[in-house]
């Protein structure tokens, strides 16, 4: 899952994009809130991890600009005021958590964890996509097949969550390498072939086609209800 990270203060950043890469995230960092606005208005992102203090714009008009694109995604503010008035405030405007400056680099990545589990319909099943045998409820972190759990580490979730989304399409290698990477991010040579032959392994050969020269597409549901 890809997260955007606004955050001016160099070694705050540095220290947060380092933490949640190894934890498994696509991060992508901006300084400024011009950067922030391109980032979200050209890329997708499942959380976005919001400092107020940005030099050339206010955290309240970046939040808002959130909410406006998309009501659903999760955004953690990152402030130094710590007021209970303060924290009203920022979850009034939309905010679904808040750190206070300092915070702990393995809290931070707990509370994005806990963010997208949260769904704003109440119930995560509502949000489950499900093809044939296979259903994913990514607020859960949760593969069924025939409804028993399989167990994935975060980017082979994520992997199958891209083709599942867009199961109608053929992924090219480089668009399922932007849901795992950030910017600057080292790309294994075959690390998309190794999340894919794992996959095939841990449901079905036949669940993930290669499109020879193009790239890859979850099966289509009545060759996957013939797996099973």
């Amino acid at each position: 899952m890809r997260i955007l990270v606004a955050e001016d203060d160099s070694l705050i950043g540095d220290a947060v994009h380092k933490s949640l890469t190894r934890s498994g995230f696509a991060v992508d960092w901006v300084e400024t809130g011009h950067d922030f606005r391109t980032a979200y208005t050209t890329h997708e992102y499942g959380c976005v991890v919001l400092d107020l203090g940005l030099p050339d714009d206010t955290g309240e008009a970046l939040l808002a600009h959130t909410r406006c694109k998309d009501s659903r995604i999760p955004v953690i503010v990152v402030t130094a005021r710590g007021s209970v008035r303060d924290k009203l405030a920022l979850l009034g405007m939309g905010a679904d958590d808040f750190m206070v400056k300092p915070f702990d680099l393995d809290e931070l990545a707990a509370r994005i964890n806990a963010v997208l589990r949260r769904v704003p319909t109440g119930s995560a099943e509502t949000n489950a996509t499900t093809h044939g045998p296979l259903t994913l409820i990514p607020q859960r972190f949760l593969a069924l097949w025939n409804g028993k759990a399989v167990t994935l580490t975060h980017r082979e979730f994520w992997v199958l969550e891209a083709l599942m989304r867009r199961k109608n399409q053929v992924l090219s290698r480089a668009q399922i390498e932007e849901t795992l990477y950030g910017w600057g991010g080292e790309v294994e040579s075959n690390a998309i072939e190794v999340y894919v032959h794992t996959l095939r392994r841990k449901f079905s050969a036949q669940l993930i086609h290669t499109i020879r020269g193009v790239g890859y597409q979850i099966a289509p549901v009545h060759q996957i209800e013939q797996m099973h």
